[in-house]
């Protein structure tokens, strides 16, 4: 997905990422909210299938597409980062 934004007759594209985050894989570490640099993930308020309160996406159009999330992950639980 692309942004585009006009100033001043020049045009500039920002490139957004998106997130898809398994929240039933979740066991609530957290380390991909430390990790992600523009704090696209939150905790949930509602528990998993485990008893959890996983991560949850709450800002994806934050989101670079740098994957800082996922290579944190020990349990996999971010499938796909989009960029």
């Amino acid at each position: 997905m692309s942004v585009v934004i006009y100033r001043k007759n020049i045009k500039q594209v920002y490139f957004m990422g998106r997130i898809v985050l398994n929240r039933e894989k979740c066991k609530a570490c957290y380390l991909c909210i430390e990790a992600c640099p523009n704090k696209v993930l939150d905790r949930d308020t509602e528990v998993n299938g485990l008893g959890y309160y996983p991560a949850k996406v709450v800002g994806n159009q934050n989101c670079v597409g740098c994957a800082m999330c996922a290579r944190v992950c020990p349990d996999i639980a971010i499938e796909k980062v989009y960029r």
